[in-house]
């Protein structure tokens, strides 16, 4: 690869500690792993007072500052939020307000959600994806959906979350690494000549 990638989690849980904070820890940390790169996970949580501060990001504090300017230069970033009343938190869509309107095109992100249980699944299609539709993101193919049984003690308990979030990884590096190392799949191709056959 062409440098070694930073895959950015964010977390729009307004609570700490977090299902959601803990799922997204791992999924960034699992693509960073298998990228040979570095993750950071932002927690939306401490931000709350100061994302409300203000109507404009130039009137926000510092550090929300810093946390917005760390997911637009992110080489992959993985979002995740519960599912509060069908959708995502306010917490997580006023985060994004703020994030530069061309700041994520055609960056790799992956879509995670956590709830109560699988009824609350379709909010990583239904609301989530269309969000970053808008900011013309490469939304990875694979969603990552956890109910709350996938977890004890806000850790992960569950063989089969694992083995979704393996599966997301494993299909979509391919992606990744053409998107982080363009001349992986744009080296030149020799072809032969007509009059060589």
């Amino acid at each position: 690869m062409a440098h070694a990638p930073h895959v950015v989690g964010v977390s729009g849980s307004p609570t700490a500690p977090s299902r959601t904070t803990v799922l997204v820890d791992e999924v960034a940390r699992s693509f960073a792993e298998a990228t040979g790169g570095t993750s950071t996970t932002i927690e939306l949580a401490p931000l709350l007072a100061d994302l409300g501060a203000a109507p404009f990001r130039s009137g926000l504090s510092a550090r929300v500052q810093e946390a917005l300017e760390t997911v637009e230069s992110a080489d992959v970033v993985v979002v995740g939020s519960p599912a509060y009343r069908a959708t995502y938190t306010g917490l997580f869509k006023l985060f994004f307000d703020h994030i530069g309107q061309y700041a994520l095109i055609d960056k790799p992100i992956v879509l995670t959600a956590t709830g109560g249980s699988d009824r609350h699944a379709l909010l990583v299609e239904h609301q989530m994806r269309p969000l970053f539709g808008f900011f013309q993101s490469l939304t990875l193919p694979l969603g990552i959906y956890a109910a709350e049984a996938d977890f004890k003690d806000y850790a992960i308990t569950s063989d089969d979350l694992r083995e979704r979030i393996n599966t997301a990884v494993s299909r979509t590096l391919p992606l990744i690494r053409s998107h982080i190392d363009p001349e992986t799949i744009y080296a030149p191709v020799e072809f032969a000549r007509p009059d060589a056959f």
